[in-house]
């Protein structure tokens, strides 16, 4: 399974002073050398972490993927079409959240979804749908003709270890072969950490997770280098 690095949160520590240290570019390079095959940016409407210029310094930067996760706006549209990313991911997007809290409500914002995914594939970006993994959200996603859709684990990640994570898990499960039925590349994130990882792993399908603030935190005790390693040897 790949590994995609959120570093978000590098930069909410800079943002914190307003100044230019830590850099998310340097944290980008070290999770990079340290094995992460990717590197995920959520570019808020609020810039309350990622700034543009991020995005253009990671651009320049990285050797691997650059994955940028944005809500359906055309402002994104705009950035997204002068960064050039690898790939972008639609997510939903309020502004007094603290972190993403759903997946994507495709039955609701279905036409103007599509009109997204076709203006980012005419400039050569693949995307990926965040979307909860409900038989719904998966059936709308394939009649959207989604390549890659990436399941909300919020669920999964707040469960107690047991029956509930069980039922979770199992939900997360059937949404993977509902998606893989129709040929969708199916990625995972939010609140995965190193110690619910591995039962996320047991459900085949999943070629990429997507982690950050669990990296990130243990980062600050054990260094970014080590906590990327140590992720990477818990989903491999």
């Amino acid at each position: 399974m790949r590994l995609s690095v959120n570093i978000d949160h590098i930069a909410t520590i800079r943002q914190a002073r307003k100044g230019k240290d830590p850099d998310p570019v340097a944290a980008a390079v070290i999770a990079e050398l340290a094995g992460a095959s990717g590197i995920t940016v959520h570019l808020r409407q609020d810039r309350r972490h990622i700034q543009e210029r991020d995005l253009y310094m990671l651009r320049e930067t990285l050797r691997g993927l650059l994955n940028i996760e944005v809500a359906l706006t055309d402002d994104a549209i705009n950035i997204m079409r002068a960064v050039k990313p690898d790939q972008v991911t639609l997510v939903p997007e309020r502004p007094e959240e603290l972190t993403t809290e759903g997946g994507l409500d495709l039955g609701r914002n279905y036409r103007e979804t599509g009109d997204h995914m076709k203006l980012y594939a005419e400039e050569g970006i693949a995307v990926s749908l965040f979307i909860n993994p409900a038989p719904p959200s998966v059936k709308f996603a394939q009649k959207l003709k989604a390549k890659i859709v990436e399941f909300n684990t919020a669920e999964f990640g707040a469960a107690k270890p047991g029956a509930e994570r069980d039922a979770a898990l199992a939900r997360i499960a059937e949404a993977v072969r509902q998606a893989r039925k129709t040929g969708i590349e199916v990625h995972a994130g939010h609140d995965i950490n190193y110690l619910n990882a591995t039962d996320l792993m047991s459900i085949e399908g999943i070629e990429e997770a997507s982690i950050g603030h669990a990296i990130i935190a243990r980062s600050s005790l054990v260094g970014l280098d080590r906590a990327v390693r140590e992720m990477l040897a818990l989903i491999s």
